[in-house]
């Protein structure tokens, strides 16, 4: 096979993979031509990262949920309870913001034990479990917050300020460039780098069918370049924010445990067939609890970001926002049917949302418009999961 036929027949088996990283590429061309620029300049990436940030965190959580073919529509309103308990805590009780944070966990992921045992032991459906869990916890914010008057609750703490709204400290420079980012940015493309080339050794060893090595180095080239840029571009502004790092934390770690360990091949065992799962020894409901627990740790965390970006804890905290972390996740590649779904991938489908809403921002789009075109672009992405996976069989 030569090069270009490897090259389509490579693309057209990974579609799936590659459609939503081409959605964005597409997105971005756009708004950057309709803005004169605007869009891709570093203030607005750093906006774009801030806002996706506590969404992607979310959509993380609910990619494993949607594997498992259940959803969690509670996830918002446990982000603003969990942001209210640990501002209100921080404002009357002065505990420090490391406590404050810790808190916040605790709560999400109680919360996220609760409804994985209603699904999984008591055999509530999840959508009607995380629904009752949604005005639940949106009533409790309300009680929280009525310490303080049913004000928000403002607080102002280096710490969360970092988190929420901080850049990777600008230590030296290069040129025009922040030098501490430029740095991180070619670390990274090491690291991708060096796992690449690992992969494709094991692969090799265990006489798995790897791409030619031209086609392994024109994408190995084509993902660092774009790591560069997007460096680079960084770089001219304040730097990467640490909203990124916390991000790229919990992707890390999800993608562990999704792809290295037994408990993940458990995950998508489930996802894939629940009754197979079960007559193959696997506990389907000590996996379900699980997932839940994990998905209410990160929408505590998510709740702790949001807080730390606005500096306060408000009513409206968190309101519809689950909505955005499904959508991510959907758009993201994660199928309906459960079973298939990538912790990047889901990020990807988020970033790609608040892209999409950020540029229809940026060109004065009105709201009701907005709302029309993710709800068609959301639509979109599951005709193609539906299309892929036919194509499959």
């Amino acid at each position: 096979m030569n090069f270009i036929n490897e090259l389509k027949t490579s693309l057209v088996s990974n579609i799936r993979d590659y459609g939503m990283y081409l959605a964005l590429a597409v997105i971005t061309v756009v708004f950057t031509f309709r803005t004169g620029g605007l869009f891709i300049s570093p203030n607005n990436i750093y906006n774009i990262i801030i806002q996706t940030g506590y969404i992607g965190v979310m959509a993380v959580g609910m990619t494993l949920v949607i594997v498992i073919r259940h959803i969690d529509l509670s996830i918002g309103s446990v982000l603003g309870f969990a942001s209210a308990v640990s501002a209100i805590l921080m404002l009357k009780t002065g505990i420090n913001s490391v406590t404050a944070l810790l808190i916040a966990l605790a709560f999400g992921a109680l919360a996220g034990t609760i409804t994985g045992l209603l699904v999984a032991r008591i055999g509530i459906p999840a959508f009607v479990a995380s629904l009752a869990g949604m005005f639940i916890y949106r009533g409790m914010m309300f009680q929280v917050l009525s310490v303080n008057g049913g004000a928000a609750v403002r607080f102002k703490d280096p710490f969360i300020d970092a988190i929420g709204n901080g850049a990777i400290p600008r230590l030296f420079e290069i040129g025009p460039y922040a030098g501490s980012t430029v740095v991180i940015g070619v670390l990274l493309i090491v690291l991708f780098a060096y796992g690449r080339v690992k992969d494709r050794k094991i692969q090799q060893n265990y006489k798995f069918e790897v791409d030619s090595f031209a086609l392994f180095m024109m994408k190995l080239l084509f993902v660092s370049i774009i790591i560069l840029l997007f460096t680079l571009q960084m770089a001219l502004g304040r730097g990467f924010p640490v909203t990124l790092a916390v991000v790229g934390l919990v992707i890390a770690i999800f993608h562990f445990v999704t792809t290295k360990t037994v408990l993940g091949r458990h995950i998508y065992a489930v996802g894939g067939n629940p009754e197979a799962a079960e007559l193959s020894g696997i506990d389907v409901k000590k996996i379900t609890i699980i997932v839940f627990a994990a998905m209410g740790l990160l929408a505590g965390l998510a709740g702790f970001m949001y807080a730390a970006r606005l500096n306060s804890a408000t009513l409206t905290a968190g309101r519809g926002l689950e909505l955005f972390a499904i959508a991510g996740a959907f758009v993201g590649g994660v199928s309906a049917g459960g079973g298939i779904g990538k912790i990047t991938g889901s990020i990807i489908g988020a970033l790609v949302i608040m892209s999409l809403s950020n540029g229809m921002q940026m060109l004065g789009v009105a709201t009701d418009t907005k709302d029309i075109v993710i709800g068609v672009v959301l639509v979109l992405a599951v005709v193609f999961d539906i299309y892929t996976r036919n194509l499959k069989h």
